[in-house]
Parts: structure tokens; sequence; C-alpha cells
């Protein structure tokens, strides 16, 4: 099998032995190519370190990635290379017999730069790779900055440097002629043009270039807001109040790239110089799940590897054959694994579920998808009270129910039963008017609307959309109410909004009921005490004080319609 396996003679490395030990010459070059790849390697060390403590490690993280990669390589070819060529002249000038030594020595030094070649570029792919996947990020910063109409650090009108905005031919009907001529006139009114969403959601007018390249000006803006998070950082002012070091363990400074994640994990926001604790990139890196860029490298090394065993002659079918009962074995040693991996593979590719999704799985736990890994997957549970850890192919392989995935709508219900002595009319119309409340009050901690709707209630006071609106595409109707039940103790109505995610239900819920409890207070509607309830003289007593505000629910009912139940007695079967 040896012999079938490889065509080396082990006589051909004793003659290369024996030529290294024919002449001190030779054995001196060969000392120095020892230490020379030893004083690389420390140079290399020596020369990472001075890398990563300057700023274009930060500003330009993939071209210093690049150099520290192609150093050591480059010093290394040219060393080896040196030393192939000086045996080479030296053994030609002595005129030494040893040709077929000459020519197996070359060979393994040839062998050697191959390796490296590889090795190099192996690793360079993935950065390239990476490079190109952070460019396409970028480019989706950018027509998200366009769709925001500029970020929340921008500064001096920048967006309005760029783009000019021009109105639309046509008034918009929700408008009319003479009320957009009237706002054309002025720059607030212009501004509220600008702003103004149709009833369908859509923005009207268009946008025209000021700067030819508006992109590379626009990129150009973001890198002078990292530069100035990094001296910020470096120059102690910022929010731990001392000057951050480059080049330290554990790093306290984001790279431009991580700066920038951390701008689309915030909303855009600005990225407080500092704000985070001692360790968090190491984490976030840790946690971070592993990507086909970093497996490429092995691959890659591997089919270098192999193809220079087949220039040693080594039968590479003879190889596989001799191994194949041992990866037979390892194969099903690590099945279950390797199905692990492909799906991981899957879900990446096609983006089944990302970090962040809400999910529910065939077991029924419900949870947020923390990190995904080509082993196991990790849920989080909403309250943090547990984490489900699973095999990542269950992912794939099993029932799963995402409420994120290409879903920009959750409903939101509330259900509250009424006494029988309301009308049920004006109960709908006050929950109606708790719906309404609800579109424009309820807002997260950064002032953003919970619920969604076709238009931003910002817009009306000419202030920016906080994205309620964006992606909505579908036909909503909302508030919605509902007379849904005659119960034991009471009327059951239903009233149901639609918020961004799944999570902001339950905020929006309780929002609600907080409402509904202060409008049933003003307009003295009656929340029964789940029992039966024996009247006696006291229910003419009680409708008398419910009719006291009859006119004002009266009222409030033209105000706020809800459905056909509303509309009185027209079109009634019967």
């Amino acid at each position: 099998m040896a012999e079938e396996l490889s065509q080396i003679s082990v006589t051909e490395f004793e003659n290369v032995w024996t030529l290294l030990l024919s002449s001190t010459s030779i054995q001196a070059a060969f000392v120095v190519l020892l230490s020379g790849m030893i004083g690389i390697a420390t140079g290399y060390r020596k020369f990472s370190r001075w890398v990563t403590s300057q700023k274009f490690y930060y500003t330009r993280p993939h071209v210093s990635k690049f150099l520290r990669q192609a150093a050591l390589p480059f010093f290394a070819i040219t060393l080896i290379t040196s030393f192939n060529v000086y045996m080479q002249f030296t053994l030609g000038s002595a005129e030494i017999v040893h040709v077929a030594a000459e020519e197996t020595l070359s060979k393994i030094l040839n062998t050697f730069n191959v390796l490296v070649i590889g090795y190099t570029v192996a690793h360079l792919i993935p950065i390239i790779l990476n490079k190109i996947e952070k460019t396409k990020l970028e480019e989706l910063d950018f027509d998200i900055w366009f769709e925001m109409r500029g970020f929340s650090d921008d500064t001096d009108d920048f967006f309005h440097k760029l783009y000019k905005w021009t109105p639309p031919r046509t008034a918009p009907v929700e408008i009319g002629a003479e009320r957009f001529t009237e706002l054309l006139k002025t720059p607030e009114g212009i501004s509220y043009l600008e702003a103004f969403r149709t009833s369908k959601g859509v923005s009207i007018g268009s946008y025209e270039k000021i700067q030819k390249d508006a992109f590379e000006v626009w990129k150009q803006s973001e890198r002078d807001k990292f530069a100035k998070y990094y001296n910020d950082c470096t120059s102690g002012d910022n929010q731990s109040g001392r000057k951050l070091k480059p080049n330290t363990i554990p790093r306290e400074i984001f790279s431009i790239d991580v700066w920038r994640e951390e701008k689309r994990i915030n909303g855009y926001d600005y990225v407080v110089p500092g704000a985070r604790p001692s360790g968090y990139m190491a984490r976030k890196k840790k946690d971070a799940p592993m990507s086909l860029q970093r497996v490429l490298p092995l691959v890659i090394f591997a089919a270098v590897g192999l193809g220079v065993a087949a220039s040693w002659g080594i039968d590479l079918f003879v190889l596989a054959t001799a191994t194949g009962g041992f990866s037979i074995g390892l194969g099903l040693a690590l099945q279950e694994t390797m199905q692990n991996y492909f799906a991981y593979m899957a879900i990446r590719k096609d983006k089944i579920v990302v970090e962040g999704d809400r999910i529910k799985l065939e077991s029924g736990y419900n949870g947020n998808v923390h990190k995904i890994t080509p082993r196991v997957t990790y849920i989080m549970d909403a309250l943090y009270e547990s984490i489900a850890i699973i095999p990542t192919r269950q992912l794939v392989a099993s029932q799963v129910v995402n409420y994120t995935k290409e879903h920009h709508v959750v409903p939101a219900s509330v259900t509250v039963g009424v006494s029988y002595l309301n009308n049920p009319r004006q109960v709908a119309s006050i929950l109606h008017k708790v719906g309404k409340r609800a579109m424009r009050e309820i807002v997260d901690d950064k002032g953003r609307h919970m619920i969604r709707q076709h238009r931003c209630p910002n817009l009306d006071e000419n202030k920016a959309s906080c994205g309620c609106d964006r992606d909505v595409h579908e036909s909503l109707s909302q508030p919605l109410v509902r007379f849904t039940n005659f119960g034991d103790s009471a009327l059951d109505f239903t009233v149901m909004v639609y918020v961004r995610n799944y999570g902001a239900q339950f905020k929006t819920k309780t929002e609600m009921r907080v409402m509904i409890y202060e409008e049933f207070e003003r307009y003295d509607i009656r929340i029964p005490w789940p029992i039966r309830t024996i009247y006696n003289s006291n229910e003419a007593q009680e409708r008398e004080e419910i009719a006291k505000r009859n006119e004002a629910r009266e009222k409030l009912m033209e105000k706020y319609s809800v459905f056909d139940i509303i509309r009185g007695d027209e079109g009634t079967e019967g």
C-alpha cells in the first residue's frame, strides 16, 4: 500500500541530507534561512502590535488586516526563494554531481513557497469577501438614510445638501389646490409638504440630486462621524471619562464596521463614545456565529495541500481509498453534527431565521432567537427567565412559527365587558376613541409610535416620521371594535390595533387598558362584577344615573363612528 500511495524514495531525502553536510557554505546558508524565519516571525508580531495600535486599524480595518496577513508570507517567500537561488548557484559553480539531491532540495523549497502562498490566499480571500459584504451593507445603510431623510446624528441639514425636494405638479386631494398653492409660498409650508403623506401612506413630490455622487459624499460624512467618535474615545471626551487606548485587551474602541453595526442595532442613532462596558467587543465577537468565511481558509488550504501531495507523486485515488473506511466511520459518528452544520448553512443562505426573530417551536416554547451556531441554537424567553438550547437542524426539520419574518404588523387586542344597562353603540364609540388615542399616544422609550399606521401622526405637526408608517403595504382598517358576545354578567367587546412587532403588543395592551378605564370612568360606562346581580328597586335609579351623561355619549358617537352598528337604524332588515 505504501508503494502504491507514493512514488517518493527515502533515498532522495538521504541525498539531500548528505548534500547539506557536504559544504560549510550550504550549512551556513541553511542557518541563515532558519534564523531569518525566526526573525520574520518575531518582527511580524511586533508589526501586528504596531498596526493594531494605529488609527487606520480602526478606520480601514480591511486594509490593515490585508497588510497583516500579506506581510509575513511576503518576507518568508522572499527569504526561501533567495536561499533556493543561492543553493542552485553554489551547486552549479562547485560542479557538485548531486543533481538528484539538488532537484529534491529545490522541490522542497518550492513546496514551502506554495504552502505559504496557499496559506496566504486562504486568509486573504475571506478578508476580500468580508469587505464586499460590508460594502453592500454600506449601500443598504445609504438607502435607509435616504428613506429616513437623514440620520439623527447628521448636522446642518445634511440631507438637503445632497438632495432637493421638487413639489408635485398637481395638488394632493387631501390638501386641496388652494391650500397647496399657499403652502408652496413659504419655507415652512414647503417643509410640511415634503413630510406629507397621503391617506395611502405615499409621499408626494420627488428628489433631485444636488451632488453628482451623493453616495460618496454621504460615505465620507459617515467616516467623519467615526473619526469624531474615535477622537472622543482617545481624548477622554467620552462617557467613561478617561482616555481609551487602542490595542488594549479587552478592546474598548469600536472599529468602523462594528460602529456601523451598533448604529444599525440602535436605529441609526448616535453612538455614544465609551458607553459600552469593558469587554463588550470581546463578548460580541465570541457570541458571533461561525460564518462560511471562517471555514473557507481550511477548505482552500486543504485543496492546496492535496495539490502539493499530487505534485510529489502521491496517488490521491489510492489515498482516498486507504482512508475511505475511516471516513465512513467518522461520517457515521458525526452524522448529527453534519446535519446541524448543513442546516446552519441553509438557514444563513436563505435567511429562514435570523438573530432577533421571535419564534415558536413545535414543543410550544416561545422566545427570541439569541444565537445560531453550526451545532446548536439559543432561544431566549421574552422575559429572560430561561433559554432553550436546541440542535440547529430542528429549525429546518420541524415546524417553527416565525412571528417576525416579513411580517410588519401584529394584532394587539383587548377584551372588556360592560354592564347590560349601557348602550352598546355608545360603548363601541368610546372604545373606538380609545383606539385612536392609542395610535397617537402609545410610544416606546425613543418616542416612536408602537402602533402601525399608514400616515405617521408626527407628520401632522410637520415633524419627521418615526417609522410607524414604513413598510406598511397591507390595507389596515384600525382600530377595530367588535361586539363579541352576550356574557353571563356583561356585554363583551374587543378593540384591536396593529403594532410594530410581536413584543410591542404587551405594552400596547397595558396602555390601552388604562385608557379604557379612564374613558369608562369619564363617561360612566360600568364594568360589572363577575357575579349575578339581583335588582329590586335600584335598577330604575341606576338607569337614571347612567342617563345623565347620555348627551355626552351621543356627541361622541357622532365623532367616532365604528361600523354598521353605529350608524343608526338605516337599512335595518325586517
